[in-house]
């Protein structure tokens, strides 16, 4: 296929959503995303089991750019058989991307061949939801880099020998919905690398659990930037605990932060950044580990990081210049995930913090208009994208593409705040 035919064949299709779901390593950061594309209109259907749609997507995803969908982290591209045939699956950064070959997918001899020579080319591959080691599954992971266990589909009894009958020649195994810590725990000690799922986001309330110190003055300064307290009694308040000075200055440094020049001291970033933008600072050092600087590779903080910039940017669509509305739905965007950060019920959590009636009703009982958007944000995490997102988009008054650019100028500037704090 010429470049010439491609456009013309990728040019059309504009209604798809994007989900972007973490894989995680051993040490629970961030290693790669699995990218998942869903028609509008469809219920659940992936976009690559059409072949026209599929090169609309990789041609979306190569004129964006990988680095601002997954920034320094690899891309897991499902692809079927007639994606792996054609020309347009070369779109896409061999070094970026590794290709994940779906279960349809037989091992013919044409394929097996495509893949050697699609390999030579610099690509790897991931094989998707093994549950046995079949004639194809045999055949193909000679080829693949990667090996994907869906250890939902494997009856716990087994996973053991498939995992060690697996483990050869240097393959890298990956848990795929691990849903719980202790599921993440079992394939930990089974010697899986790599973890797909949200266990991480669950949260795991522990009765009578207390904030930490380290949250609890954080939680203190956003009760200050919150009410009338001054200028100097804010700075007197970060000063008093050189980690979150320290941290705070460092976010405010980077160019996600909007500030023209350098901030040298707490009292200039008091000064420049407004009552707003330090609230929003604030937030996230929440999700900090406390006694170490802030890591934006922790799933659980980009997570709602980019809850936060996606609820803000929505609110800005839908209220153009409303910035109080926008900083609003960062707030609920980024305390959306404190139940699994404080290991807290999200009533608790909300005693302890002074929050409007509008934040607590989003949070609590996914209600209002900020219930709303935090619903849309929560189905496309999770691929549910087909009629009950267009629907709650309609609701908003938000086409899927408007809901696209939101995510990816989000995901930009995750990135561009990943970059820049050290």
């Amino acid at each position: 296929m010429s470049t010439d035919a491609a456009a013309q064949l990728l040019l059309p299709f504009d209604d798809f959503f994007l989900a972007r779901q973490p894989i995680l390593g051993r040490d629970q950061h961030l290693v790669a995303f699995e990218l998942l594309f869903r028609t509008a209109g469809s219920n659940e259907a992936n976009v690559t089991d059409d072949a026209a749609a599929t090169a609309a997507v990789i041609s979306h995803v190569s004129q964006l750019g990988m680095e601002q969908v997954v920034g320094p982290q690899l891309a897991f591209v499902n692809v079927n058989a007639v994606a792996l045939m054609s020309d347009y699956v070369r779109f896409l950064p061999a070094d970026k991307v590794i290709l994940e070959i779906l279960e349809t997918v037989k091992a013919t001899p044409e394929l097996l061949a495509r893949l050697a020579e699609l390999k030579a080319l610099g690509f790897k591959f991931a094989l998707d939801d093994v549950v046995a080691e079949s004639d194809d599954v045999r055949a193909l992971v000679e080829l693949v880099d990667v090996i994907k266990i869906d250890v939902k589909g494997v009856a716990p009894a087994r996973l053991p020998e498939l995992t060690q009958s697996l483990r050869r020649n240097n393959k890298t195994l990956l848990a795929e919905k691990v849903e719980t810590l202790e599921e993440f725990r079992r394939c930990l000690e089974l010697g899986f690398e790599y973890f797909q799922g949200f266990y991480f986001a669950r949260p795991a309330i522990l009765s009578g659990k207390k904030i930490a110190p380290s949250e609890l003055a954080i939680l203190h300064l956003l009760e200050l930037v919150n009410s009338e307290a001054d200028n100097h009694t804010i700075e007197l308040a970060v000063k008093r605990d050189a980690l979150i000075s320290l941290n705070l200055l460092r976010l405010v440094n980077t160019p996600a932060a909007g500030a023209r020049g350098r901030i040298d001291t707490l009292g200039q970033a008091i000064e420049v950044l407004g009552r707003q933008q330090l609230q929003r600072w604030l937030q996230i050092l929440l999700y900090a580990t406390p006694g170490a600087k802030v890591e934006l590779n922790l799933p659980l903080l980009q997570m709602a990081t980019t809850r936060g910039k996606m609820l803000e940017l929505m609110s800005l669509k839908m209220h153009p210049g409303q910035q109080d509305a926008a900083d609003t739905g960062f707030t609920v965007g980024i305390m959306s995930l404190t139940e699994a950060l404080f290991s807290m019920a999200m009533e608790d959590i909300l005693d302890t913090v002074d929050v409007a009636d509008d934040v607590r009703a989003a949070l609590l009982y996914r209600q209002g208009e900020y219930g709303d958007m935090l619903n849309v944000v929560e189905m496309l995490e999770k691929a549910k994208c087909g009629k009950p997102l267009a629907t709650a988009l309609r609701h908003l008054d938000l086409t899927s593409k408007d809901l696209r650019e939101i995510e990816l100028a989000a995901f930009e500037w995750i990135n561009e705040l990943a970059q820049d704090v050290h």
